[in-house]
């Protein structure tokens, strides 16, 4: 009986234990989240005043942690391990019901797809052209070859792309750390100026306005919504009955790390220039 109880508390102590997998999705969130979107955000959200971005900078982690906790939940309510949102979806809400949840869930993140099919096209081209001072191909070819290299390396599954996204985390966070250094030197107090609840001085908007405006592409850079699905399997078939009190606790690490990394490289930004530089941007 001891020995049943001892090799109990001693598989439940091995699974509470932090392992290299969670810190392979927990930069893994990271990466899926963060990308070059992050650069237009400080122009995004200080064009607006320092009132609007401490309130952002307040709200970010809480928003968006809540939010994909919420959805790693339900996903986690699933009867059987390895059950994704789609079966989950169907299970809760019937089969027409899940359909319906999971034509919307599509359709919330086919546009982001389309954008950084777009995103990523004008990036290589104008790495080829400025950078390596190479005649990018025609675009409709360049697209094609990047898409189905990127489409080669889902091939590979689930692991491979979880590791290619934690590894792309380190040049990252690297590049973006070093640049919000490099700002320090030349902040100014012109930014402080704008220290007012009645207006956001730089765009001629109220208060709300700004917020109304900003959060939304605060919430998109930080959005990490298409990996949780594979994140939420993944752990319950590691974890098992412990897998919602690990994925919380990895969300929680990747979170703090983005509002950190990224709200420190906003406000380096902002406080280096002025609210005219802003506008202007």
């Amino acid at each position: 009986m001891e020995t049943t109880q001892t090799s109990t508390i001693a598989s439940k102590d091995s699974r509470s234990a932090w392992r290299k997998t969670d810190t392979m999705w927990m930069l893994g969130l990271y990466g899926t989240a963060i990308g070059a979107g992050v650069l237009f955000l400080p122009i995004n959200a200080g064009v607006g005043g320092m009132i609007p971005l401490i309130i952002m900078a307040i709200l970010a982690f809480p928003m968006t942690f809540f939010a994909h906790r919420g959805l790693t939940r339900f996903v986690l309510s699933g009867k059987n391990p390895g059950e994704d949102i789609t079966e989950v979806v169907e299970e809760h809400f019937g089969i027409g019901a899940g359909k319906l949840i999971t034509l919307l869930y599509f359709f919330a993140i086919y546009p982001i797809l389309l954008v950084y099919s777009v995103a990523i096209t004008n990036t290589v081209e104008s790495f080829m052209s400025h950078q390596l001072g190479m005649t990018p191909p025609p675009r409709a070819i360049l697209s094609l070859i990047l898409i189905v290299g990127m489409m080669t390396i889902v091939r590979f599954g689930e692991q491979m792309i979880v590791k290619a996204m934690s590894i792309l985390v380190f040049p990252f966070v690297g590049v973006l750390m070093l640049l919000a250094l490099y700002l320090i030197p030349q902040w100014n107090g012109a930014a402080l100026e704008t220290l007012s609840l009645d207006t956001a001085s730089a765009t001629g908007n109220g208060l709300w306005m700004t917020l109304w405006l900003a959060i939304p592409v605060m919430v998109f850079s930080f959005n990490h919504s298409p990996i949780i699905s594979s994140f939420a399997v993944a752990k319950h078939e590691e974890y098992g009955d412990m897998a919602e009190q690990k994925c919380s606790k990895i969300l929680a690490f990747a979170h703090i790390m983005m509002v950190l990394t990224v709200m420190f490289f906003v406000f380096s930004c902002v406080l280096s220039l002025t609210p005219a530089d802003l506008a202007a941007g």
